[in-house]
């Protein structure tokens, strides 16, 4: 019985679903437990209430961005059930979701942190080792999710061909 597996919808639906909810873990974490950061904190310094304002307002527009992306990952999630032949795979879900929050770390840090400048991991210490650990992070992340979404391919390709 050798048909065809169908990988794609479900991995969509997770790097989507990882970008937002890495998002979230950053903004929860970092701009709103910790304050160690703001979306803007390096361009417009939080020592007035005026300029918390503005930073507040920037980490709004963010959060709503990393929810925009986490309806879409839902909604690729829900539409991928109608799909014939779908691997449903924790390993490469969980693989996809890793994968898009190592994308969101890896990319938000060199946009944010390497070349606009809006913030720091840590702000009151400027560009430092925590941002490129940051970056590391992303790298990890990617590297761990895509070796666990090729994984999982293989055992269904392998499972397949029996």
């Amino acid at each position: 019985m050798n048909t065809s597996i169908v990988t794609k919808p479900l991995t969509r639906a997770g790097i989507f679903l990882g970008i937002g909810l890495g998002g979230f873990v950053d903004g929860i974490l970092f701009h709103q437990i910790f304050q160690i950061h703001a979306m803007v904190s390096a361009r417009v310094p939080k020592d007035s209430i005026r300029n918390i304002e503005i930073n507040m307002f920037w980490d709004g527009l963010f959060h709503a961005f990393t929810w925009i992306i986490t309806v879409v990952g839902l909604t690729l999630l829900f539409r991928a059930h109608a799909v014939r032949n779908i691997l449903w795979s924790g390993r490469l879900f969980v693989g996809a979701l890793f994968l898009g929050w190592g994308l969101f770390n890896l990319v938000e840090g060199v946009m944010n942190h390497h070349i606009l400048h809006l913030h720091y991991v840590v702000e009151a210490r400027g560009q430092s080792i925590f941002d490129v650990l940051f970056l590391l992070s992303g790298v990890v992340f990617i590297v761990g999710g895509w070796m666990a979404i090729r994984s999982a391919r293989r055992s269904a390709d392998a499972a397949n061909v029996a």
